[in-house]
């Protein structure tokens, strides 16, 4: 059994306070101040860990994304029909308004918006995270055609596409009115597309 040392515990804990800030505040509202103020570590015991705020800002979002992702997973793994899978993640964003889990909504869309233009790093890891969340529903529409849940007609990449472009924008503007009205109305929306494309 491998033994963390005290570095990466430290490491480690700076990542989960600034996840919670930086996806709260965003790259730009979030000072060096604010981080020491969050873990109660000095400048010097947060720079001991990281270069850069660019690197903590990076290893939050991969952490907070991590878990996301983590939990999309085992969403999709505890059903076996490509339909139920689906069904399930309606089910678990319908929730996440409510309780995100992570401290200022969803971390994918929050840093989208912000690294845009102004980070290609941290632009690049939403990137990376948005093409696995394609690629695992794309994979479960297939296996859906393949299993003759969902008509031979039904587009996989385009399928992944609407899903995860109107969930990530009803997240934002129901953010926006602080009202979970208009995400449930986009999944609404998805449950009647799903029941077009089944068999």
């Amino acid at each position: 059994m491998e033994t963390i040392t005290k570095a990466e515990r430290t490491r480690q804990y700076i990542i989960e306070q600034a996840a919670h800030l930086f996806n709260q505040r965003g790259y730009a509202g979030t000072s060096l101040q604010d981080l020491m103020a969050a873990t109660g570590l000095t400048k010097g015991g947060i720079y001991g860990h990281f270069e850069s705020k660019e690197e903590i800002a990076l290893a939050a979002f991969e952490h907070a994304s991590g878990i996301i992702l983590q939990l999309l997973s085992q969403t999709i793994n505890a059903h076996q029909t490509a339909v139920a899978k689906l069904e399930a993640l309606l089910d678990f964003y319908k929730k996440y308004i409510i309780s995100p889990p992570i401290t200022g909504g969803c971390p994918i869309l929050n840093t989208s918006v912000e690294a845009d233009d102004t980070n290609p790093l941290l632009r690049a890891s939403v990137v990376k995270v948005l093409n696995k969340m394609y690629r695992s529903l794309e994979n479960i529409v297939q296996q859906g055609i393949q299993n003759g849940e969902l008509k031979a007609t039904a587009n996989p990449e385009q399928f992944a596409i609407l899903f995860i472009s109107m969930i990530e924008g009803g997240i934002m503007v129901s953010k926006a009115y602080g009202n979970p009205l208009h995400l449930h109305t986009v999944l609404k929306q998805l449950r009647s597309m799903l029941a077009d494309i089944k068999s």
